[in-house]
């Protein structure tokens, strides 16, 4: 039996000036999922991530997350939803400098407004889960490239969200932490049952997934 969806994209086009960047996607992602997403660059595959997580609108065709029609939300119920719903982790990070790695875990779930004992509670969880409780106080300049990615992991998913995306995530690691951080989203997936969707050009990464899905020049080939 086919799994529930958790993502549907249908027909979605994209445009930036004169340059298509989606063609038409239609997409079906099953709850439980882990799926890489593949191509050269320029394909449209972190184009197509964005619209998925709210972070973008596309310019025609329709997002359904989680049963809900997102490009029907408004401004501020879109923002509440991505709060809620979507965990993002990106290839840079995107620690906020000056906060520790405790209070850039804690700050998503300030923002969507729960208890702080829950929140800060939940935050020292994932960051114990991901092995880096011991670096709780340190700012984001004095973690390694691994430990960063961690801490951004577990800013993912404070919120305990439904979907989890990834663009590049492990591009700017070395090897053993790249084989770490990729068989942690399994982990995870597993313990938890996100919906896990990876923009790479990792063929390892990819391999790895339920699901492979290659994108070229705005459309879905593979």
């Amino acid at each position: 039996m086919e799994a529930e969806a958790m993502i549907e994209t249908r027909d979605i086009h994209k445009s930036f000036g004169a340059l298509e960047v989606l063609k038409g996607i239609d997409l079906r992602i099953g709850r439980g999922e882990v799926v890489a997403i593949v191509g050269p660059s320029g394909a449209g595959k972190t184009t197509l991530l964005q619209i998925v997580g709210t972070l973008d609108r596309p310019d025609r065709g329709e997002v359904v997350v989680d049963g809900v029609a997102v490009d029907r939300l408004g401004d501020r119920e879109l923002s509440a939803f991505r709060n809620r719903k979507v965990g993002f982790v990106f290839q840079f990070h995107h620690l906020l400098p000056e906060f520790t790695a405790f209070e850039n875990v804690c700050i998503p779930g300030f923002i969507a407004g729960r208890d702080r004992a829950e929140v800060e509670g939940r935050a020292r969880e994932l960051l114990g889960l991901l092995g880096v409780s011991h670096r709780l106080a340190h700012k984001p300049a004095e973690l390694s490239g691994g430990e960063q990615q961690r801490v951004a992991i577990a800013r993912a998913l404070i919120n305990d969200p439904a979907v989890l995306l990834a663009d590049e995530p492990s591009g700017n690691l070395d090897t053993k932490n790249k084989e770490e951080i990729h068989r942690l989203f399994f982990a995870l997936r597993d313990r938890w049952g996100q919906t896990v969707v990876i923009v790479t050009h990792d063929e390892s990464l990819a391999r790895m997934a339920d699901r492979k899905i290659e994108m070229v020049d705005g459309r879905i080939v593979g």
